[in-house]
């Protein structure tokens, strides 16, 4: 079987004293909204059989196209939230990398319990078995995964046998596969493609 790894479009930036003090859970900006539209549209070519999201609702707002387009109900999977699904803020991580202070280091060091949030490794032991569940559950189909950068680089670090937190930086909407097969082998086929964003536009204004 094919899994389908997506990372969620563009989210807004929330600022933790503009939040109520409540877990931040930004939606998806105007262009978020553009890339998940492009990126359902491009998916719509695929056997996929089943739609499962992050129950955040960046993650929610980008699988909802698919299963629409798809006309498949989106299964919504807690355990696959992000390491710092409890943070009062949001602050994208490519704000983080142009920063290069020290919550970015921390960050791609696997320092994640440093800043609050949860570690690689208990994220590892909440995600890993949720995909190798979705493996078992459909034998030689397709399942698309719309979840987050940190919960694809914990599971993809384990299929190519890495021992890193954040080891490559997922591009929002972009696409990684995994082929899955029954004897238990579990291969990386493709890696952070986003071709959806730059193919779609052109077949629509042709």
């Amino acid at each position: 079987m094919e899994l389908i790894l997506i990372r969620h479009a563009e989210p807004h930036r929330v600022e933790a004293d503009a939040n109520g003090g409540g877990p931040a859970d930004p939606g998806l900006t105007t262009r978020g909204r553009e890339q998940s539209a492009r990126l359902a549209e491009w998916l719509a070519a695929e056997p996929i059989t089943h739609v499962v999201s992050s129950p955040l609702r960046r993650a929610r707002e980008t699988a909802a196209p698919i299963a629409t387009r798809l006309g498949l109900e989106l299964e919504v999977d807690r355990e696959l939230r992000e390491y710092d699904t409890g943070s009062g803020s949001y602050i994208p991580i490519e704000e983080l990398r142009a920063a290069k202070n020290d919550d970015w280091y921390a960050t791609i060091e696997g320092r994640w319990d440093v800043l609050g949030h949860e570690p690689p490794s208990a994220v590892g032991d909440r995600v890993v078995p949720r995909f190798e569940e979705l493996i078992a559950r459909f034998p030689g189909r397709t399942v698309a995964v719309v979840a987050h950068g940190g919960v694809i680089n914990v599971y993809l670090a384990h299929v190519v046998g890495l021992d890193a937190a954040l080891w490559f930086h997922p591009e929002y909407t972009s696409i990684s596969r995994v082929r899955a097969a029954r004897s238990g082998e579990r291969s990386l086929v493709s890696l952070n493609d986003t071709a959806h964003l730059l193919a779609v536009g052109r077949r629509t204004e042709a």
